[in-house]
């Protein structure tokens, strides 16, 4: 039951809803397409981008963490979480074209300690400070979450493993465009809603 309302709350696509909201571009057919706060963040600005953050992270956060309440063990605790997360790469209330999952998973896993989710939130920081490159800070900061996991509490490594290798997976696209050169850097720039 909790997969199935983990999958829902994932549904619920954060970046269509603040741009409706707003008065912006639709994300799937504007910047880079994906439907996540990246993507707000080129055409819609900080403040709407910071919003699709929140919100994608506590779809992943909320299923977790009530089902960390109810005594759910780590392997189940990982399925949930990837309920929610598969529910935002595949919304079924937006034609299963979703996001890349990477607040929403982050989101997942940060009930698993203050500590943990510090050490995500500042890998993510300094790499896109550093690359300027979302994708690889993405990237990144998934790979080295199921070390961190190990260090703070090796009980859910497994729940958390699996959530990092969704996310690089889903990176597919954006690892071809840093190979040829094509991928699009951080940008604070709001862009013409014509363009």
């Amino acid at each position: 039951m909790m997969i199935i309302l983990a999958y829902l709350a994932g549904s619920i696509s954060s970046a269509i809803l603040v741009c409706k909201m707003r008065g912006l571009p639709d994300p799937r057919e504007n910047g880079s397409g994906n439907p996540g706060a990246t993507n707000v963040l080129r055409i819609g600005g900080v403040s709407s981008a910071v919003l699709v953050l929140f919100f994608d992270m506590l779809k992943g956060a909320l299923p977790s963490y009530l089902s960390y309440l109810m005594g759910m063990d780590a392997a189940s605790l990982g399925f949930i979480a990837v309920a929610a997360c598969l529910g935002h790469i595949y919304p079924i209330f937006f034609q299963f074209k979703g996001g890349k999952g990477v607040a929403t998973a982050f989101g997942a896993m940060a009930p698993i300690g203050h500590d943990l989710a510090l050490c995500l939130i500042a890998t993510w920081i300094v790499l896109v400070l550093l690359t300027r490159y979302s994708s690889v800070a993405a990237m990144a900061t998934a790979f080295l979450a199921p070390f961190y996991t190990l260090w703070l509490d090796e009980r859910f490594v497994l729940p958390v493993a699996m959530l990092s290798t969704i996310i690089i997976i889903r990176h597919k696209d954006n690892i071809e465009r840093l190979r040829i050169g094509e991928e699009s850097k951080v940008s604070r720039k709001k862009r013409n809603k014509k363009a």
